[in-house]
């Protein structure tokens, strides 16, 4: 497991942001998972009606990438982030294997405090991996995981 200050990731944000539209299926030379690219909220709570790009984009709950899927958790202020050691394709949606989560021996809990560290998987029946399905253009799920209870939504590019 690896956690990273969510504003190392404002360039990655800016780049998602500008794109416009939406990512295309996965042609030619990109991963079967090249769909799930740029930022998700919701997930840990209702997404809000009215989401505009700026709020979602100021605070993602999951970003997926080519080789890192990024998660907020609700008590530490660092994205906790899982290299991606395999994904497939199903009918359904996807289904990701990670790097082996190993705890840090630096882990603070909620306000500098020493405390346990934070949750590395997305509360599955197993840390390491994680099956998405997708829901429809811009929706997906975590079916099974209980640290999110609610579907995830695609932030708007404007």
């Amino acid at each position: 497991m690896h956690r990273i200050a969510a504003h190392s990731f404002a360039a990655v944000l800016l780049a998602v942001s500008l794109l416009g539209a939406p990512p295309a299926r996965a042609q030619g030379g990109q991963p079967p998972h090249a769909w799930l690219f740029g930022t998700w909220t919701g997930g840990l709570f209702p997404v809000p009606s009215g989401l505009t790009a700026e709020a979602c984009l100021s605070q993602p709950v999951v970003i997926f990438t080519r080789d890192v899927v990024l998660r907020a958790t609700l008590t530490d202020q660092l994205y906790v982030q899982r290299l991606i050691t395999t994904v497939r394709a199903t009918p359904a949606g996807f289904e990701f294997a990670f790097e082996p989560a190993t705890v840090g021996a630096e882990a603070n809990g909620l306000f500098g405090l020493s405390g346990p560290p934070p949750a590395s998987g997305f509360g599955c029946d197993t840390v390491d991996d994680l099956h998405v399905q997708r829901r429809g253009e811009n929706e997906i799920a975590f079916p099974g995981c209980a640290d999110f209870p609610n579907p995830l939504v695609r932030c708007p590019s404007r």
